[in-house]
């Protein structure tokens, strides 16, 4: 997620399509009229994010699936990734990577905020890519490899589980780590419960789409559910770090629960 977006007091509650505009306009390049930039706006947004997921995952998929059939699962886990990436314009790619480098500095935290806000990578971020890209292209290619529905519906859990950690990044109990900045628009704006009734609804409809293909109902939420708390462990670490969450954290969180919810996927077989 970007780390910088004017921020407007609020006016009256957001409704949402307000707040599914705004998630699209900030968490895509789908083209969509945003017309409220506000902390009510982005709380609906946060809570919405899985839908923006699903329709990204679901064009990732559309293309990875039909690579993986007639190349073969490592070339069609490549284009999901690569599409997955392009349609974020590698927002959340850029947040870990900046994540990585202020973790791996060592410095306090207003110096190791410094660090996130520089347009260079370091060698941390640069390393934490390339380990990140590597394992979610490995774990995803055994799952086209089983079959090209079952890899598309691997990617779609993969791009529901990074959104919905946005919304737990933005519960009400995280607080900002700078003010100013997208990050500080959306922090504490998410209900607990709002939260898990997010996470909750897109393990249901998981559980469906994967029944329907022949696997356990249990699977695609599990591995959902194990890149939440692998999410949640890094906003842990990044509060205590830096002392509450920005766009970079976000951004971090998303793909430490894509790449969690992969790997469990490839663990289970």
């Amino acid at each position: 997620m970007p780390d910088k977006m004017p921020d407007k007091s609020p006016t009256a509650p957001a409704g949402w399509g307000e707040g599914l505009r705004f998630a699209f306009g900030t968490l895509s390049v789908l083209r969509v009229r945003v017309e409220r930039w506000d902390r009510p706006a982005a709380a609906r947004a946060m809570a919405a994010a899985p839908v923006v997921g699903l329709v990204l995952g679901a064009l990732a998929a559309a293309v990875g699936a039909p690579a993986a059939w007639r190349a073969g699962g490592p070339l069609g886990a490549v284009v999901a990734v690569g599409v997955l990436a392009a349609l974020t314009r590698g927002l959340h790619l850029d947040g870990l990577a900046d994540v990585a480098d202020g973790l791996g500095s060592g410095k306090p935290a207003e110096d190791a905020l410094r660090i996130m806000k520089q347009s260079d990578i370091g060698p941390f971020g640069v390393l934490t890519l390339v380990l990140v890209l590597l394992a979610q292209i490995a774990a995803l290619a055994g799952q086209f490899d089983a079959g090209a529905a079952r890899g598309a519906l691997a990617v779609l859990a993969s791009a529901t589980a990074a959104r919905c950690a946005l919304a737990w990044g933005c519960a009400r109990s995280v607080p900002a780590a700078r003010p100013g900045g997208l990050g500080a628009m959306v922090a504490s704006t998410v209900p607990p419960a709002t939260a898990l009734l997010s996470s909750a609804a897109t393990a249901l409809l998981l559980a469906a789409l994967g029944a329907l293909d022949g696997w356990s109902v249990l699977r695609l939420p599990t591995a959902v559910a194990v890149g939440l708390g692998c999410a949640w462990l890094l906003l842990r670490r990044c509060v205590r770090r830096f002392g509450g969450v920005t766009g970079d954290v976000l951004g971090a969180m998303a793909e430490t629960a894509a790449t969690g919810c992969l790997l469990t996927l490839a663990l289970l077989g």
